[in-house]
């Protein structure tokens, strides 16, 4: 196998192992409770980037890309771990991974609104789609119905608000950490970061003693190489894969997410749902497509040539 194929088939990995973040997060905070779950969560996966990116000096990195970049990891990721464990149930769990998975729309907006290059009108439809999926999935069986929307975000508002939360932070993270971090990567340090916070959380909250068994350790053990070794593959994948390739997969990971999601967690989702998740699916491609860097006509001519 050559190298680039050695790198890309990492992406993939890291590409399988994020698709199966929402369902093992949510069978361990199912266990050890939503604030307790994600804590021991963060903290192996903190654990295992140690053994295999490493720590690096906070030295070499700006102050301003470790506080800002920083806090908006930070809250992502316990926006997200929250959403999820403190999801009503499974199938709502699931259905704030979806809202999760409105980042790469939401990223790509960003970027156009900080930037000056002109894109197609297309994109904004692209946009709305996005959001008509969710809105589609979480309305139910009955199809697009306001009420019906708003009803059962009422169940849980701050479950819904946490993700959609995490969506937009996402989105901003990933939009102006790019220029602080001068091609440096924190993530390590990040990661420790969001562990801490949610022990200080803990230790705040009135959840019951955590109760620990063969299978709990098991799923811990899967959620944390889930979250840290995809990590450490991406880091791979993007450094030597063929990044046209990883990039479109990536935009796939909604539906692959859903899929493993309803499989690990015993669900059977609803055409309705799946159409939602095609939705948002689409949106994010046809926001990639619209905004993917072309190259030079030069370029072009010779490789034509």
């Amino acid at each position: 196998m050559s190298g680039k194929n050695y790198f890309t088939l990492a992406g993939c990995g890291a590409i399988f192992l994020f698709s199966s973040v929402v369902a093992l997060i949510r069978s361990v905070t199912e266990q050890l409770g939503p604030v307790g779950g994600a804590a021991m969560i963060y903290t192996v996966s903190s654990l295992i980037l140690i053994l295999t990116v490493g720590l690096p000096k906070l030295s070499s990195f700006s102050a301003r890309y470790l506080l800002i970049g920083g806090a908006l990891f930070v809250s992502y990721e316990m926006c997200l771990a929250l959403a999820l464990g403190m999801a009503n149930d499974r199938l709502q769990a699931v259905e704030m991974g979806l809202i999760n998975y409105l980042w790469p729309c939401l990223t790509v907006l960003f970027a156009v609104l900080l930037s000056p290059r002109q894109v197609s009108w297309l994109l904004y439809p692209a946009l709305v789609l996005s959001f008509f999926g969710v809105a589609w999935t979480v309305s139910g069986d009955s199809g697009l119905s306001v009420s019906q929307l708003v009803a059962n975000i009422q169940t849980n508002p701050v479950s819904y608000s946490l993700a959609l939360s995490g969506a937009f932070i996402w989105a901003i993270y990933c939009n102006i950490t790019r220029g602080m971090s001068n091609g440096k990567n924190a993530i390590t340090w990040f990661f420790a970061a969001t562990a801490v916070a949610l022990w200080i959380k803990y230790l705040f909250t009135q959840e019951p003693a955590m109760q620990w068994n063969w299978p709990v350790m098991w799923d811990l053990l899967l959620a944390g190489l889930a979250m840290g070794g995809g990590y450490a593959l991406w880091n791979m994948g993007i450094i030597g894969g063929n990044m046209v390739l990883l990039a479109t997969l990536s935009y796939f990971v909604p539906v692959f997410s859903t899929f493993l999601s309803a499989y690990l967690l015993g669900l059977e989702l609803t055409a309705t749902f799946w159409q939602g998740v095609m939705m948002v699916t689409v949106a994010s491609l046809l926001c990639w497509w619209l905004t993917r860097e072309k190259p030079p006509k030069e370029t072009l001519q010779e490789e034509q040539a």
